[in-house]
């Protein structure tokens, strides 16, 4: 445990530090997220946090995990330093849907096939349990491919993807203390703290934004955690014996699921492909309906944790019953966020928007930008 302790610390300090670092060079080289007609930012704000969450999460787990006991978590690294430059590439000159789809894919290839991380049971879900080789794999890099863009696609508004990054991580890492797993304890607090400190400078308003590199490497690290998760949290011997596994496990991660699931079928269903953008989301919702970014954020990390808690308090229902529960309950916040009365107001909400962040010019490239009180992701 002291060693969870002393990871987590590590993490916090080098973020912590770091991310003013990667603010002076962002400005110094005009390394900037510009607003445009999607954004819900008005001044251009650097993109690059995820720079530090990189380097403190690094630097935490080469230190601090015996790979000798854990031997896929050096395949993870790997895998982060892949996704690490595909988002770094994709913050600084954009690069298309597909390279950054087969990106992942190749990160995917050394979890599941070079480090085994690869789900072994369903657990009951639809009647399956035990999944043979082929479909464990399939299963497994399905599991991947998905939360990663889930998280990259939540990043929306100041504080959100880390937020609920936050939630998701702590909760593993809870779980795997008291089951005594320490590597992933200390991935899951190592996340975690990094993420505390990237979120110092990242509530709205914000002074950096995680961008590709962090959103796309917070869901690597989601999907390594929940793979784990699945697979040992109702082995024998195991304190907890949860027995809906997979659903309390996708339920830690099920905003930004839920969300991405709801905006690729709306994309399908109108004839648009599933990778282009919009402003569907449902911050974009919440924001049209005059929320705040904080108010955003604490709304959808609260609906976080009800959905953990709603999995593990009704499990003895029954993985199936969890699942269907969490997808109705899911779907009716997102229909109720649609459906909400949009302001009656031209204006929106002035804690949204400031008077000087309306007046300013999206084109124009700030200077010192860590002293700016008035931006917006």
């Amino acid at each position: 445990m002291g060693l969870v302790l002393l990871a987590s610390l590590v993490s916090f300090i080098v973020a912590f530090t770091s991310i003013p670092v990667v603010i002076k060079i962002a400005d110094a080289k005009k390394l900037f997220d510009v607003p445009d007609e999607r954004k819900i930012h008005f001044t251009p704000i650097p993109s690059l946090g995820g720079v530090g969450i990189f380097a403190a999460l690094m630097l935490s787990l080469s230190t601090m995990v015996s790979f000798s006991e854990t031997p896929g978590l050096q395949y993870f690294l790997g895998a982060s330093v892949i996704i690490f430059f595909l988002g770094l590439k994709d913050d600084i000159l954009l690069i298309s849907p597909m390279k950054k789809f087969a990106g992942q894919l190749i990160a995917a290839f050394m979890l599941v096939y070079l480090g085994h991380f690869q789900l072994t049971s369903l657990h009951g879900f639809l009647g399956l349990t035990a999944l043979t080789p082929v479909f464990s794999m399939l299963f497994s890099y399905i599991t991947i491919l998905v939360v990663v863009n889930a998280f990259n696609l939540i990043d929306g508004v100041d504080g959100l993807a880390g937020s609920l990054g936050l939630i998701s991580t702590l909760f593993f890492g809870v779980v795997f203390v008291i089951e005594k797993d320490f590597s992933f304890a200390i991935l899951s607090f190592s996340m975690a703290a990094s993420l505390l400190a990237f979120l110092s400078y990242n509530y709205s308003p914000a002074k950096i934004f995680m961008g590709d590199t962090g959103s796309l490497l917070l869901g690597l690290v989601n999907a390594v955690l929940v793979i784990r998760f699945i697979n040992t949290a109702s082995l024998p011997g195991t304190v907890l014996q949860f027995s809906a596994a997979p659903a309390i496990g996708f339920a830690a991660l099920f905003v930004p699921l839920m969300d991405t699931l709801r905006v690729t079928v709306l994309r399908v269903y109108r004839g648009r492909s599933p990778f282009d953008p919009d402003v569907n989301h449902i911050h974009h919702l919440l924001m049209k309906r005059g929320l705040s970014h904080m108010q955003i954020t604490g709304l959808l990390g609260l609906f976080a944790i009800g959905f953990i808690a709603f999995a593990i308090f009704t499990q003895s229902m029954g993985i199936n019953f969890v699942i269907a529960g969490l997808f109705f309950i899911g779907t009716s916040i997102a229909a109720y966020c649609k459906l909400m009365p949009l302001p009656s107001s031209k204006t929106t909400n002035s804690s949204n928007v400031s008077t000087s962040a309306r007046d300013s010019k999206p084109t124009i490239i700030l200077k010192n930008i860590s002293s700016k009180t008035e931006l917006n992701n």
